[in-house]
C-alpha cells in the first residue's frame, strides 16, 4: 500500500513548478511522504486511545504518548493542570529559534466527542482512509503538525524556528471559567506573530480551501412564566396567555426577524408546562402538565453564531427586543454566555492565505480559495485571533466529523504537512 501511495504521490508532484522550491523544501516534500506510513501508525495508536473530553485519564494518555514526540524534535513540552476546571489539561511545547525571526503557535487538541460510553471506538484502515474516533477532529490535525515539524528537522529549517504549540485537553467542551480554561492560550497568542490552527482543512467538490475565518460560539438561555389556572380562561385578562404561547411567540419572532448573512441562531432544548425546570447542568429539562391547565412555564436553551463580535452583540441585542415585547399575563428572562469569539477575515489572515497559495504554486497545485465561514464552526484559533494574524483548517480533510463513522482522507496529510512545512519554514526566516 505504502509503494501504491507514494506512487500515486509522485505523480501529483511530477510538475516544472517543483522547479521552484529551495533544495531544503525539496527535503521537505520528500521526507513527509517517506515518514507517510510511521505517520499512520502513530495516528492508529493515537485514535485508539479514547480521549472523550471527560475521560480525563484517557487524554491523559493521548498527552503522554505526544510527549516524546515533541521532546525529539528538540522542544521543551510544559503539561498545564486543569484540574480546578474538572478538565484533564493543556500540552504546550516550546521551540526557541533564532531571535527576531517570526514567532509561530501552532494550535490543536487532544480531546473528541467520542466518550467512552459511545459504540464508536474501532480504528481501522480501509485503502487510503482510516476510521476512528476523532481521527481527523483533530488527531489527524496533531500528527500533520508533527509530520510538518519532522520535515522542518529533516531539511535543516527547525533550528532557527520560534515554535510555541498548544494542544488543549477540552476543545470539544471546553472548562468553567473559560478566561482560566483559555488563559495559557491566550498568553501564547499575544505573544506570537503568527497562529496555525491545526483543525480539519476545507474542501468542496474536491478543491481544497482556505480558512481564514470562522464564526463565533455562543449560548442563551429563554425562560417564560405565565399565570396558571384553568384552560376555559387563557387569553383573559386575568389568566393572559400562558408561559408556552410567550415562548413561541419569542422564538417563532427570533426565526422570522433575525436572519443575516453569517448569522445562525439555534434551539437545542425546549420544554413548557406546570412547572417546567431545567437541570443543573443545563442539558435535560422536566416538565408535567394538562391539556386544560394554562402552563407556568416554559424554558428553552440554544446557541448563536456569527461572524464578528459586533455582529454577536447586535444579535443578542435584537434578541432582548423581541423578549421584552410581552404578550399579556406573562414575563421572560433572556441570559446569555459568550462563549468562543470568532476569528475575523482580517487583512493579516487573507496575506498569510496568499503566502499559502504562493507554496501551491510552487508545488504545482491549485490555488485554494477562501472557505465561506459562515459554514464553518467555532474552534481555538479564535481565542488567538484577536492578537495575532491567524490561518485555520492546516489540518487533514475527512468525513462525517463528530459522528459515528468519523474518517479521514490519508493523502490530505501529506499534501497538507507539506504545505504547513514549507511555509513556516519561510516564515522562520524572515522577520514578521
Amino acid at each position: 500500500m505504502r509503494t501504491a501511495f507514494l506512487a500515486a504521490a509522485a505523480l501529483a508532484f511530477a510538475s516544472p513548478a517543483m522547479a521552484q522550491l529551495s533544495g531544503a523544501e525539496q527535503v521537505m516534500v520528500s521526507t513527509v511522504e517517506d515518514n507517510f506510513e510511521s505517520d499512520v501508525a502513530l495516528l492508529e495508536r493515537l485514535v485508539a486511545q479514547n480521549s472523550g473530553t471527560h475521560n480525563h485519564e484517557g487524554v491523559r494518555a493521548v498527552r503522554e504518548m505526544l510527549v516524546p514526540e515533541f521532546e525529539a524534535l528538540g522542544f521543551t513540552v510544559e503539561l498545564v493542570d486543569q484540574s480546578h476546571a474538572q478538565r484533564a489539561g493543556h500540552l504546550i511545547a516550546r521551540h526557541a529559534g533564532a531571535e527576531g525571526t517570526t514567532r509561530m503557535l501552532l494550535i490543536g487538541h487532544m480531546d473528541t466527542v467520542f466518550e467512552p460510553s459511545s459504540p464508536f471506538q474501532e480504528v481501522y484502515r480501509e485503502g487510503d482512509r482510516l476510521i476512528g474516533p476523532g481521527v481527523v477532529d483533530n488527531k489527524g490535525g496533531v500528527v500533520t503538525m508533527l509530520a510538518a515539524l519532522r520535515a522542518m528537522q529533516a531539511a535543516g529549517t527547525l533550528a532557527d524556528a520560534n515554535i510555541v504549540v498548544v494542544l488543549t485537553g477540552d476543545e470539544e467542551d471546553v472548562g468553567n471559567p473559560l478566561a482560566d480554561a483559555r488563559a495559557e492560550l491566550i498568553a501564547e497568542g499575544q505573544w506570537a506573530d503568527v497562529a496555525l490552527g491545526f483543525e480539519s482543512m476545507a474542501a468542496r467538490d474536491g478543491v481544497d480551501m482556505g480558512v481564514i475565518a470562522r464564526r463565533s460560539s455562543n449560548r442563551w438561555t429563554l425562560r417564560t412564566s405565565g399565570n396558571t389556572g384553568h384552560s376555559s380562561r387563557i387569553f383573559s385578562e386575568r389568566s393572559g396567555y400562558g408561559a408556552i404561547y410567550e415562548m413561541v411567540r419569542i422564538l417563532d419572532s427570533f426565526r422570522r426577524d433575525l436572519r443575516e448573512d453569517g448569522l445562525t441562531y439555534n434551539v437545542g432544548l425546549m420544554a413548557g408546562g406546570t412547572p417546567a425546570v431545567l437541570s443543573e447542568d443545563l442539558l435535560n429539562a422536566t416538565t408535567t402538565g394538562k391539556g386544560n391547565i394554562v402552563p407556568d412555564s416554559a424554558v428553552a436553551r440554544g446557541d448563536l453564531r456569527a461572524l464578528t463580535a459586533e455582529q454577536t452583540e447586535a444579535a443578542f441585542a435584537a434578541m432582548q427586543e423581541i423578549v421584552d415585547d410581552h404578550l399579556p399575563g406573562t414575563d421572560a428572562e433572556l441570559t446569555v454566555e459568550l462563549r468562543y469569539p470568532s476569528m475575523a477575515a482580517t487583512d493579516g489572515n487573507r496575506a498569510l492565505l496568499d503566502r499559502l497559495n504562493a507554496i501551491n504554486a510552487d508545488l504545482g497545485r491549485p490555488e485554494m480559495p477562501v472557505f465561506p465561514p459562515s459554514e464553518r464552526g467555532a474552534a481555538d484559533i479564535s481565542f488567538v485571533a484577536p492578537y495575532t494574524d491567524a490561518l485555520a483548517g492546516m489540518g487533514p480533510n475527512g468525513r462525517d466529523l463528530h459522528a459515528e463513522g468519523e474518517s479521514l482522507d490519508l493523502a490530505t496529510i501529506v499534501r497538507q504537512a507539506q504545505r504547513a512545512a514549507i511555509l513556516m519554514s519561510r516564515l522562520a526566516a524572515e522577520d514578521y
